[in-house]
């Protein structure tokens, strides 16, 4: 099994704008509490993406969990974008299509891609524009997010769903981008094998390490310093001695990383069953669901 020395957790945001206060990045090291990186500071997708570029160019030995969808729904009518010529044929392929029609757009955002006259008939946005592809109900969902709802291992929304405050699309779109620059320089579990040495990428959810720290489904935010502090004891981690209030973003990413570093080790989330070659190649998987 793989060992690492450091753990990062990243809770993002696919919001409008340069920089943005639901983005919070934070390290957990040895057996040290985990800590924000620049706490207090207004991120950037670029200063993020700079972070993520230095780590892979350095060979940090860091294992990166990043709170967005690497992918769309794939396997449930063979494509991304069923009637789509362009369709592509995996998650790689699917970043440098969102990547080619978003060029344009600043700041990591996607929205000519949603414009796009084929793109938009598979979402639901606001004001309405629901496409005549998208699955009627909530949307269609990969192969993970279908598993998980049925094992109860966490909820799920799908990413063709824009609308409403659960909806993660816009920032699995943002993400994507990331993730094609970063293509080639620090691998993606489980597309990309694991490496023996450096830096890599998977998939999480923070709420699924809200819940391996006692808290209850629903009620998975932490907004105070102690409160975080006893999630964390939960996960065998040392405390941050934050006192007081605590944005929700710093605590996921914070209490995010101290459980990465908790369950890396273990073979169980690297080998859930349900996890094909073709479906991570296509949709991916989410690190810690099994």
């Amino acid at each position: 099994m793989r060992r690492f020395t450091h753990f990062a957790a990243l809770d993002w945001s696919g919001a409008r704008g340069e920089r943005q206060r639901g983005i919070a990045l934070a390290v957990a090291s040895g057996k040290a509490a985990p800590a924000l990186v620049r706490p207090g500071h207004i991120w950037s997708r670029a200063e993020i993406l700079g972070w993520l570029e230095a780590a892979a160019a350095a060979g940090d030995d860091v294992l990166v969990g990043f709170d967005f969808s690497a992918a769309f729904a794939f396997m449930d009518r063979g494509a991304y974008f069923p009637e789509w010529t362009n369709s592509p044929a995996d998650m790689p392929g699917l970043w440098a299509l969102v990547e080619r029609l978003a060029a344009t757009d600043p700041h990591y955002e996607a929205g000519s891609f949603l414009a796009h006259a084929d793109a938009r008939r598979h979402f639901r946005q606001s004001g309405g524009d629901v496409g005549d592809l998208f699955l009627p109900g909530g949307g269609r969902l990969r192969i993970v997010e279908q598993h998980q709802r049925e094992t109860k291992q966490a909820a799920s929304v799908s990413n063709f769903n824009l609308v409403g405050a659960a909806q993660v699309g816009k920032a699995s779109l943002s993400g994507m981008r990331l993730l094609h620059r970063l293509r080639g320089r620090m691998p993606l579990w489980p597309v990309d094998p694991v490496p023996r040495t450096g830096p890599l990428l998977v998939e999480i959810y923070t709420s699924l390490a809200a819940r391996a720290a006692g808290l209850p489904p629903g009620r998975s935010k932490i907004r105070d310093g102690e409160a975080l502090d006893a999630a964390l004891a939960r996960l065998g981690s040392p405390p941050v001695h934050t006192r007081g209030p605590i944005s929700d973003h710093a605590a996921d990413a914070l209490l995010s990383a101290a459980w990465l570093r908790s369950i890396a080790a273990e073979p169980a989330p690297w080998s859930p069953a349900p996890l094909t070659d073709r479906l991570a190649r296509t949709e991916g998987w989410t690190f810690g669901i099994v």
